[in-house]
């Protein structure tokens, strides 16, 4: 039985960043969870709507997830000025058959009690060395990034060390004015909370 397309559409959605919008599709864009993040046409390699958008000279960065992309722009333009052409084109490039990806990202990382290292694309975490860092990733995870989600963003663990926890902030969370509110409040308050033991202080590294 032949399956009937059902074409997409999209509507727009604010971040707590102004130079950031969620452009939200009617149906899953990535599935299994995955996310994918771009800076540049260069990062886009297997992703051909992403370099499409990054023709546009107000592109600045990309961020894909489940049934929405995260678009931050350029400040020297306004959305009013841009929104309703990039929900046009994204709308007409997907439902002519263009590509959204065909190629994930992949990264090395267990989230796992085994620490046995596997291929996965759905977060961009970097591998845990011990179990403290596992239990970091896995908090993360499960309570920060649903929320970060929502607003068109991504949290990735990159290290630990002395206390210190380091992650970096991306899609719509990149230069965000509330994320250095998120990062203290929510995320620090979080993990200091549930590994009270292990964790001094959370800082994040520019993407």
């Amino acid at each position: 039985m032949e399956t009937t397309f059902i074409p997409y559409t999209f509507y727009v959605e604010s971040t707590p960043n102004p130079a950031s919008l969620k452009f939200v599709a009617n149906k899953l864009l990535i599935e299994n969870g995955a996310t994918a993040g771009y800076t540049s046409s260069k990062d886009a390699e297997g992703a051909p709507l992403i370099k499409k958008l990054f023709e546009f000279p107000f592109v600045k960065q990309l961020f894909v997830a489940q049934n929405y992309i995260t678009v931050t722009k350029a400040d020297f333009i306004s959305w009013d000025e841009i929104m309703i052409e990039l929900r046009l084109f994204i709308t007409e490039y997907l439902n002519k058959g263009g590509q959204l990806i065909n190629e994930l990202p992949k990264q090395t990382v267990a989230v796992d009690s085994s620490f046995s290292k596997k291929e996965t694309v759905f977060t961009e975490h970097n591998a845990p060395q011990n179990d403290t860092e596992n239990k970091i990733i896995e908090i993360l995870e499960q309570y920060i990034r649903p929320a970060v989600e929502q607003d068109g963003g991504l949290i990735v663990f990159k290290s630990f060390k002395d206390g210190v926890v380091t992650v970096q902030m991306k899609g719509a969370c990149s230069g965000c004015p509330s994320s250095k509110m998120t990062l203290k409040s929510g995320i620090e308050g979080l993990l200091k909370r549930l590994l009270p033991d292990e964790v001094q202080e959370v800082v994040s590294e520019a993407c």
